[in-house]
């Protein structure tokens, strides 16, 4: 597309839609006044940095000094009067869709949102504190918020359009974007967006949201120190990548770390994190690299820890495989309801893998890779809560046994407020792999396992 044509759609989707099916225009005379000295802002200022606005070569800065630089005057010689609150939020609008995304500008800076999910150019909500309410903001239409994901996808180099009209991505802070467009997006371009915080929660903040219970927390940290493979489960928006990245925390300094993400997210703190994200095709459906290719280059680099960020496919087996073949200490994620359909759903995607294994082979081979299994959901009161945590104990028969080692309390009931009172209880069972980690100087002390209620 030329600089000419993507001007041209610049302007077109700054426009108000064509009433649709019989619908009459609004009148001329209720159009928010601020709307359409925003219109005219914004087009005059394409007009007086369109070529600098799409310049491969200016940075950031430069670009953000410019635009605001010539707002000024564009914005004083408007003759439509305005209040100074007026001024101030046609500026802020207008900077915010020619450097930012937009409308979702304001909705990227509050700390409080963690998600924000677009269904169509006119229908947004977020949510608070686990909570979703709808908000005021919209699109001008469909090609304007098409537009915005463009630029967002753009970034990373990934794309979306009618032969391709799903993709995954992430913004520059880590947050996680999903969008999906016409013509599978039956009323209009969807996109969401997963936000994390520009600095990553530690253990301190999980305790204080009552993600995990202090004795849990050590038990948590004992295993990632003494190398014992981790699976963390759960829903979507459970909170499963967030526990990872804490976990991953744990892990020392001294260690030479792979990462593993279909979209890189995980924010790790040590010296020696080597960061690997896949690919998807190209236009010409060649080029995509898998999660499972970049696992299996991942053993070929002399990793002290492997952390795949989910696993969901074919890739279960060679990170089995890994973890049964001296890469102990792996964490990864997966979708499942409890530790035993975290189980099952391993099994499933080791047969996606093309291999033909009895099952009792591909049980053996999660028994014996697997120590523990971390069971995160979300609750009704809209919460992140580690619900289970269950030692994977071997093979009996067929059957792989699961202990748990935690449980959630939930006899404890709700608050005033509808939040649950209850929270991780051991049952009062040592694990198996404690004399292992006695051996490498990890003692877990008597006081973890006791039986109390939070």
């Amino acid at each position: 597309m030329s600089l000419s044509e993507r001007l041209d759609s610049v302007r077109r989707s700054q426009q108000p839609p064509a009433p649709q099916n019989g619908q009459r225009a609004a009148p001329k005379g209720r159009e928010d006044p601020v709307d359409a000295v925003k219109a005219r802002v914004h087009e005059a200022m394409i007009d007086q940095l369109g070529p600098k606005l799409y310049d491969p070569n200016m940075l950031l800065t430069e670009l953000e000094t410019r635009v605001r630089q010539a707002l000024q005057p564009i914005l004083d010689a408007e003759q439509t009067p305005l209040s100074s609150a007026d001024r101030t939020r046609v500026s802020q609008e207008v900077s915010d869709e020619i450097l930012g995304h937009g409308p979702l500008e304001p909705l990227l800076r509050d700390p409080e949102i963690t998600e924000i999910m677009v269904n169509g150019p006119r229908s947004i909500y977020v949510e608070r504190a686990g909570r979703i309410h709808a908000v005021p903001a919209s699109f001008v239409s469909d090609a304007h918020l098409r537009r915005t994901i463009d630029k967002m996808v753009g970034r990373v180099g990934r794309r979306v359009d009618e032969a391709s009209p799903m993709v995954d991505a992430r913004l520059p802070d880590g947050s996680r974007i999903n969008a999906v467009i016409a013509p599978i997006a039956l009323d209009g371009s969807m996109l969401t967006i997963r936000k994390f915080a520009p600095d990553p929660f530690t253990d301190r903040d999980l305790l204080a949201f009552s993600t995990f219970s202090p004795q849990a927390r050590d038990l948590l940290e004992a295993c990632v120190r003494g190398r014992r493979n981790i699976v963390i489960s759960g829903g979507t928006g459970s909170g499963k990548t967030t526990t990872l990245n804490v976990l991953s925390g744990y892990i020392p300094d001294d260690e030479r770390i792979i990462t593993i993400e279909d979209a890189a997210e995980l924010q790790l703190r040590q010296r020696h994190v080597l960061r690997l994200e896949a690919r998807p095709s190209n236009t010409e459906g060649r080029g995509e690299i898998s999660i499972r290719e970049l696992v299996k280059n991942a053993l070929r680099m002399r990793p002290d820890r492997i952390v795949i960020g989910e696993v969901r496919d074919g890739a279960a087996l060679d990170m089995l495989q890994a973890m049964n073949t001296g890469h102990d200490g792996s964490i990864t994620t997966i979708h499942a309801n409890s530790p035993r359909d975290a189980l099952s759903r391993l099994e499933t995607m080791v047969l996606m893998a093309g291999v033909e294994l009895p099952v009792r082979a591909i049980r053996d081979q999660v028994a014996s890779a697997l120590d523990l299994v971390v069971q995160q959901a979300r609750m009704r009161d809209g919460s992140r809560r580690i619900v289970a945590i269950s030692e994977v104990s071997g093979l009996e028969g067929d059957v792989i046994t699961l202990q748990d080692l935690f449980t959630f309390d939930y006899s404890a009931g709700r608050d005033n407020t509808g939040r649950f009172r209850g929270g991780l209880v051991s049952t009062g069972l040592r694990p198996k792999f404690a004399t292992t980690l006695h051996d490498q100087g990890i003692d877990l002390p008597s006081s973890i396992f006791m039986r109390s209620f939070a």
